[in-house]
């Protein structure tokens, strides 16, 4: 049986090369710790991150027990998308790295596209 870590790896690869496909537009980049959550929207073409919000942001940190749930997450989209907007992005690709699209990381996606995204 796989290990869980070579599973990890392997979505990421498939999920690279679907990115790649549409290297046009910057990518949302989500990354998930057991305590909190992170997104940036990053232009390749360019090598600069445009936007990023996290679950250790103020705005963010206030009102919320902790970081690592799906209200985190919601947040998290919703300030990540209001920042892309304020930078002229509209559209993205969606970057989930090896993480499977479920729980906070949908979470964190549905927030993001009701915050004007559209991917």
């Amino acid at each position: 049986m796989a290990k869980p870590e070579a599973l990890f790896a392997r979505r990421q690869r498939r999920n690279r090369v679907a990115i790649r496909r549409k290297s046009d537009r910057p990518r949302l980049s989500v990354f998930r710790s057991g305590q909190h959550i992170y997104a940036q929207v990053i232009d390749d073409t360019k090598g600069v991150t445009v936007a990023a919000a996290s679950s250790l942001d103020k705005d963010v940190r206030e009102g919320l027990k902790t970081g690592a749930n799906k209200q985190a997450a919601e947040a998290v989209g919703k300030l990540v998308a209001k920042r892309a907007l304020d930078a002229g992005i509209k559209e993205v690709v969606f970057d989930r790295g090896g993480y499977l699209f479920h729980g906070r990381v949908k979470a964190l996606a549905d927030a993001a596209r009701e915050g004007g995204l559209s991917f």
